[in-house]
C-alpha cells in the first residue's frame, strides 16, 4: 500500500477548523431576514385569517396548536370462542365491530394480533417438526 503524500490530512485534522461560520448560506440569510419582520408577518397573518382567508387560518392552527388525533372509547370485554380456529376468531372480531361492540380501529389491531399469533403458532410447529426429523435422521445413522 502506498503511503499517503507528506500534505495529505492526518486522520483527525481539519484542514478549516472553524468551519464555515454559521447561517452564512442563503437559507440563513432568508431565516435572518424572516426573522428581521416576524411581527409584521404575523400581524397580517393573524389580520388575513380574522378576514376569513382559509389558508391564513390553517397556517397559524397548523403552527400553533397539535393535530387533533382520534380517540376511540375503552372496549368492553370481548369474548372470543375458545378452541376455535385463527379464523374463527377473527371473524368474531370483525362481526362484533360490524355490529358496533368495538371501534374499528381495536377490531384491525385485534385481528392483526391474531395474524401474528398464527404466525408464532406455525413457526413454533415447524420448528418441533423439525427437531423431531432432525432426531429420526439421527438414530437411523449408524
Amino acid at each position: 500500500m502506498k503511503a499517503p503524500p507528506p500534505t495529505a490530512w492526518r486522520p483527525g485534522q481539519s484542514g478549516n477548523p472553524s468551519g464555515r461560520p454559521k447561517g452564512r448560506g442563503f437559507a440563513g440569510q432568508t431565516r435572518e431576514a424572516i426573522a428581521a419582520r416576524m411581527p409584521e408577518i404575523l400581524d397580517k397573518l393573524i389580520s388575513a385569517a380574522l378576514a376569513g382567508d382559509v389558508q391564513a387560518a390553517r397556517i397559524l392552527l397548523e403552527r400553533t396548536t397539535p393535530a387533533l388525533k382520534p380517540l376511540e372509547s375503552p372496549m368492553q370485554a370481548l369474548t372470543l370462542p375458545t378452541g376455535a380456529s385463527m379464523a374463527q376468531q377473527a371473524r368474531s372480531v370483525i362481526e362484533a365491530a360490524t355490529r358496533g361492540d368495538i371501534p374499528p380501529g381495536q377490531a384491525a389491531q385485534l385481528v392483526g394480533a391474531v395474524a401474528t399469533l398464527a404466525k408464532i403458532i406455525e413457526t413454533d410447529e415447524l420448528e418441533k417438526r423439525i427437531e423431531a426429523l432432525e432426531a429420526a435422521q439421527h438414530a437411523r445413522k449408524p
